[in-house]
């Protein structure tokens, strides 16, 4: 099911966003008794576990708004921008999310929120500035389709457990090393303790590798999910397609300092914050940074669209 009539269920994306989130309870339980075997506090528990979790949820499109400097609008400040979204809405039989600007030149776009009701689209005022109306109306489908998808909840839950799970290994680092000199090695129940400090703060680096690889491979398939279904949802592939070489060429013209400040938000982005994606260079097969990439190769997600465009009967 999804949050629009119009756009249909991936199976794929379902499945994938059911054995990630059966993983990261998993590890939720694995990192709740690391923190018990820290603090031997259920209050502390609650509150870092449960407290972050809720605050990202709860929160999500206000901290990615706030992030990005990005603003509600209305229809009167937004025409353009709220009758294509309008426009995309009554196509797909769905509500309409809030809608936002960022003020930004990269050329970009995301969906944000806890849920379809609460959602907000938000393109950037430098995507508006290169892309034509048919092209932005393809990313705006691209967006709602994760909306209506409702893949954007699963990924701030995803994301929650490598913050905390980074946050863990900070704190037990910095223990280690304030604490380093503890007992000059003559007391041996200073020497367990280090030990316990070592394996638990080894531990906290295992979760959140594993998590922040569970959340990279959703990403990675949502993307193309959405590509999917906001190419269907307008019947032109091929502008979306046109939209993608469009953005991406130009985000690497983009100043890298401008490009980084952006880059905590790149598994929300239409197309990464970064200067080369993995694939452009022509290579393919597996990579070591595809693996660690929050989209597709620029390739693979051109090559979907051609094969979508064939079979609808439109050559290009």
């Amino acid at each position: 099911m999804t949050a629009a009539g119009r756009i249909p269920a991936d199976r794929g994306l379902t499945t994938r966003m059911f054995l990630t989130g059966l993983f990261l309870v998993i590890l939720y339980g694995i990192f709740a008794a690391i923190l018990w075997e820290v603090f031997k506090s259920f209050v502390i528990l609650f509150v870092v576990i449960f407290g972050l979790l809720f605050l990202q949820y709860w929160f999500s499109d206000k901290i990615a708004l706030w992030g990005m400097r990005g603003r509600i609008v209305t229809p009167e400040q937004a025409p353009e921008l709220h009758g294509a979204v309008d426009r995309l809405c009554a196509l797909a039989d769905m509500p309409k999310p809030r809608v936002a600007i960022a003020n930004t030149d990269m050329p970009n776009a995301f969906a944000t929120g806890r849920s379809p009701k609460a959602a907000v689209v938000c393109a950037t005022s430098g995507l508006m500035r290169r892309l034509d109306e048919p092209e932005l109306e393809a990313v705006l489908a691209h967006e709602l389709s994760h909306v209506a998808h409702r893949d954007v909840a699963i990924m701030t839950i995803a994301s929650s457990l490598g913050v905390l799970a980074g946050l863990m290994t900070r704190v037990m680092l910095f223990s280690a090393i304030l604490g380093g000199g503890r007992g000059g090695g003559r007391n041996q129940g200073a020497g367990q303790l280090v030990l316990l400090e070592m394996a638990i703060m080894l531990v906290s680096i295992i979760v959140y590798a594993i998590s922040y690889l569970l959340t990279m491979a959703l990403s990675r398939y949502r993307e193309l999910a959405a590509d999917r279904s906001g190419a269907i949802l307008i019947g032109r592939p091929s502008l979306l397609a046109s939209a993608l070489v469009k953005v991406s060429g130009d985000i690497a013209r983009i100043p890298t300092r401008d490009l980084r400040r952006a880059e905590a938000f790149n598994a929300f982005f239409f197309t990464p914050a970064v200067t080369h994606q993995p694939g452009q260079s022509g290579q393919s097969g597996f990579s070591l940074s595809a693996l660690f990439s929050t989209h597709p190769s620029l390739e693979r997600r051109l090559a979907q669209l051609s094969q979508l465009e064939a079979q609808m009967g439109q050559p290009r």
